[in-house]
């Protein structure tokens, strides 16, 4: 997740008169407060939900834009990207089916299932503390849903120069990637995602990766014992030990103090191009919250189809019969 001098591609990013704040203004003004209402309902019951949310717009938006082509359910001809492994533990897909059913019953054929990802992530992000921000809507939903195209989706065992990478491509910079990885002070992580970390080296005695906080080590060993454990089945741990539930700037502090529960999140704070950039929001919650809320914005813009590309699909899990 991170090269050291990068080639930014001429992909990634719509120009802004693409999408605009209020796309729905006229042809459907509850848009958005029918989307809050099914986001609060769940939200008040499973605050985790947020941390589902911000994972689904993350996993849509870095495979191929985002085109809500992360609802589309699998068939027996064709895989589509739910079927991949590292989305197959994905949440909060029952909410934008919720919302979408709702939007349908009130403006037929009108909001995209990429517009109500967004929305329903900002909504989520607000309930867990974070700032709230205007969505530019207009996305339209995909027509393809491969598993072979997931991929490029920086993951816990990368190394920073990979996960810059992946994010260059989608024209976001190092900044944008490391506040965006905000996004994991809230949220849960499966044992197997640091369970090396826990380790000594036969041959040296020390534990593998980055140092890490004594007490933090001896609590995660106690959360995740020795035995190895179907991913289904095996405990998880929040990625932030101090304020779990709540968007803020805590987990960079956390960082700073050898407290990163994964590897490649201990080393944003190691690493010469990222460390900086920790550093500074660790001293900055709002400034942290502003800065995120503009990332979660950019990354909403990444590769979108508009005009009369792709779709509004009737059911956010399957794509719309020919006509």
């Amino acid at each position: 997740m991170n090269p050291l001098f990068i080639f930014l591609l001429p992909i990634a990013l719509v120009s802004a008169q693409d999408l605009r704040v209020g796309f729905y203004n006229s042809s459907c003004p509850q848009a958005e407060p029918i989307v809050k209402a099914v986001v609060q309902k769940h939200f008040g019951t499973d605050p985790s939900i947020a941390a589902g949310l911000l994972r689904l717009y993350f996993h849509d938006c870095f495979v191929r834009g985002c085109d809500a082509s992360i609802l589309i359910d699998s068939t027996e001809k064709a895989r589509s990207e739910r079927f991949a492994g590292t989305n197959r533990s994905l949440r909060g897909l029952d909410i934008i089916d919720e919302a979408k059913s709702n939007l349908e019953a009130r403006c037929p054929s009108t909001v995209s299932c990429a517009d109500i990802i967004a929305l329903a992530t900002r909504d989520a992000v607000v309930l867990a503390g974070g700032l709230g921000y205007d969505v530019p809507t207009g996305r339209r939903d995909g027509l393809r849903s491969e598993v072979k195209d997931v991929r490029g989706i920086p993951g816990p065992m990368d190394t920073i120069p990979q996960a810059i990478q992946d994010f260059a491509r989608k024209g976001l910079t190092v900044k944008d990637m490391v506040v965006l990885l905000g996004a994991h002070s809230i949220g849960v992580t499966h044992c197997g995602g640091f369970r090396t970390r826990l380790l000594r080296s036969p041959s040296t005695g020390k534990f593998f990766g980055p140092t890490m906080d004594t007490s933090l080590r001896a609590k995660l060993q106690q959360a995740c014992g020795n035995s190895s454990i179907q991913l289904e089945n095996e405990p998880t741990v929040s990625f932030d030990q101090n304020t779990p539930m709540a968007i803020d700037n805590r987990f960079y502090s956390e960082l700073l103090h050898s407290r990163g529960v994964l590897e490649f999140d201990q080393m944003l704070a190691l690493d010469n191009s990222t460390k900086g950039i920790v550093e500074h929001l660790a001293s900055d919650n709002d400034g942290f919250l502003k800065k995120f809320a503009d990332a979660m914005v950019k990354l909403g813009n990444v590769e979108v189809l508009v005009g009369s590309e792709g779709e509004i699909r009737k059911k956010c899990n399957v794509f719309n019969m020919p006509s």
